[in-house]
């Protein structure tokens, strides 16, 4: 069974806590973790570069000379693709880059990366994740006694307010529950915390 060191508010470890074997022991596939991320990043892509045809670009309404006698070569259109200033040849077009991996690879790929984060020690399960107002001092003590200081991700149970407000001027958190986890942000950060009510709602999400 997989465990993670268990902590409170003010940054004190008061135990350790055992995470779901379903969720944070299974084997790692690492290709199917590649092909997620892969998927994520291009989904992201805009696809909104563009350029002009010959059909598109001002001008080469008449013909730039006369066919003979000019000792020139023959030009029939100043929007010619040789020109300068004339058409693009096989120039990038708007398209979307977005493609779905299958819904099993998906979540062996989650399931992965979750497991090699505990595989690494990199979990942290933190008690009585909540906050009674927006207080950014009171997170970034925590983190700096976690020694989180650089990239985390915090998964909470349930969307809490509060909580997000006290992580948002933090450089390099980033705040999720469990239905919005996504490969690249749980591979990116330095250390995951978990609030201890969320391991049974990722267990819920993920597995059954």
């Amino acid at each position: 069974m997989p465990t993670a060191p268990l902590y409170n508010m003010n940054g004190e470890k008061i135990g350790d806590y055992e995470l779901p074997a379903s969720v944070f022991g299974v084997p790692v596939n690492e290709h199917v973790l590649h092909e997620a991320v892969v998927m994520q990043l291009a989904s992201e892509r805009l696809g909104t570069a563009k350029a002009k045809t010959r059909s598109e670009v001002a001008g080469g309404g008449s013909k730039p000379w006369r066919q003979k006698g000019t000792g020139r070569a023959r030009h029939g259109s100043r929007v010619s693709p040789i020109w300068r200033g004339g058409g693009i040849t096989f120039g990038p077009r708007p398209r979307k880059y977005r493609y779905n991996l299958p819904k099993k690879a998906r979540r062996i790929a989650l399931l992965s990366a979750l497991s090699s984060k505990a595989e690494n020690e990199k979990v942290l399960v933190i008690d009585g994740l909540t906050m009674p107002e927006p207080k950014t001092r009171v997170m970034a003590n925590m983190l700096e006694k976690l020694d989180a200081r650089g990239k985390a991700l915090v998964i909470l149970k349930q969307p809490d307010s509060n909580v997000e407000l006290s992580f948002r001027n933090i450089p390099g958190v980033k705040v999720l529950t469990p239905p919005k986890l996504n490969v690249y942000d749980i591979l990116n950060c330095d250390k995951l915390l978990l609030a201890k009510e969320a391991a049974d709602v990722v267990e819920e999400v993920l597995v059954k």
